[in-house]
């Protein structure tokens, strides 16, 4: 301990009010810590080593000891993911290094083209790859400096996105601090924001319960909560993050397995599932696996997205104007279900606003049963 801590402690010792919070300031600490971990657990590893009641007991401790001593609120506090005031507006946000979108392969024709496309660049056989599921969410970039969450951003048009970082702030598995020793002093992450699916079949009954407008699916869902001006709209909806790559970083690693394994060591969420392979034909069983395992998970995928996993390699590879050449999505085809129309009914909202529905013979499309259906 410093001299000027050891001193600083005595003269707290003498003062009442001066003890009472230097011993809050150390129960502060400990409990963020607490928190922290356990969210980190529960997100990221999903393996909870606390129940939820013990949990929410933690988090209103904390909000006890802030609401008593103000001075001892920090941004990065567990209690401030509830979001600040509601905003005028999403000011522009220019992302420091672009969002490219993705070449598209519909079959498994597609995909061996273009690899045979990356290989005769290359002049070799063929690389590595890095496969992870497509996730059907929204497109975001979340950066830290020195390990410290300052911005959340949507993709926009892949220069300039919006800033939505207060409502970032209240998606519970995005850290608000790394877990890393030595953060980069920069780093952005790419990931993709999405509500899980049974949390979007609770959402949308209780929209039309209101009266509200549903959401014709999870990702238009997931869009739409967190594109909130008022944040605590978007802390109400239990929204989750995948991330999957690094768009610019003040760090450099030698191929994009590594940078996935840092994320996750981080504490950011990235995807189990994702899977680095050494052929095109573990490209296509990978693909084959998950268009017929799609929906033994709770979120919703529209394919796969196969990149090549040496980063010196990418730069060799390059890209288009709009995409790099190094990394494809192959879509899986949409899903098409035939069910009957039961009956036309129509919903009043506490407002008094009148939503046609559908009511329809169960069915299964999407990972979710679908028995009814709006046009609004």
């Amino acid at each position: 301990m410093s001299p000027k801590r050891r001193a600083q402690e005595a003269d707290d010792r003498h003062d009442p009010e001066e003890r009472r919070l230097s011993d809050a300031r150390q129960r502060v600490e400990e409990l963020r810590t607490e928190i922290d971990t356990a969210s980190y657990r529960y997100h990221v590893l999903d393996e909870p080593e606390i129940a939820d009641f013990d949990y929410d007991r933690l988090v209103r401790e904390l909000e006890g000891l802030e609401a008593e001593f103000p001075a001892l609120i920090a941004p990065d506090s567990p209690t401030q993911r509830v979001g600040g005031p509601a905003a005028d507006l999403f000011a522009p946000v220019t992302h420091r290094a672009p969002m490219m979108s993705l070449d598209n392969a519909f079959s498994f024709d597609e995909l061996e083209a273009w690899a045979k496309r990356v290989e005769r660049v290359l002049g070799e056989s063929t690389p590595r790859f890095v496969c992870e599921l497509k996730i059907d969410g929204l497109a975001v970039v979340v950066s830290y400096e020195d390990g410290v969450l300052v911005r959340g951003a949507t993709r926009g048009d892949g220069v300039v996105g919006e800033d939505i970082t207060s409502n970032v702030r209240t998606v519970r598995s995005i850290p608000m601090n790394l877990r890393s020793g030595e953060p980069p002093p920069v780093l952005d992450v790419r990931g993709e924001i999405y509500l899980p699916v049974k949390a979007f079949e609770q959402l949308n009954e209780q929209l039309a319960e209101a009266g509200g407008k549903v959401f014709a699916n999870p990702r238009n869902a997931a869009a739409g909560s967190l594109r909130q001006k008022d944040p605590s709209v978007t802390a109400s909806r239990p929204l989750r993050l995948w991330c999957h790559g690094v768009l610019y970083a003040q760090r450099r690693f030698a191929a994009h397995s590594e940078a996935l394994a840092f994320l996750r060591d981080a504490g950011l969420p990235v995807n189990p599932a994702t899977e680095v392979v050494d052929s095109l034909q573990e490209v296509f069983d990978y693909c084959e696996r998950w268009k017929r395992d799609r929906h033994t998970i709770d979120f919703e995928i529209d394919g796969v997205v196969v990149k090549v996993d040496d980063l010196a390699l990418r730069n060799e590879l390059g890209s288009t104007t709009k995409a790099p050449r190094w990394a494809i999505a192959f879509k899986f085809p949409p899903e098409e279900r035939t069910t009957k129309l039961r009956d036309i009914m129509v919903s009043i909202g506490r407002t008094g606003r009148a939503t046609p529905f559908a009511v329809l013979e169960p069915v299964n499309v999407g990972g979710a049963c679908r028995s009814r259906w709006s046009p609004c």
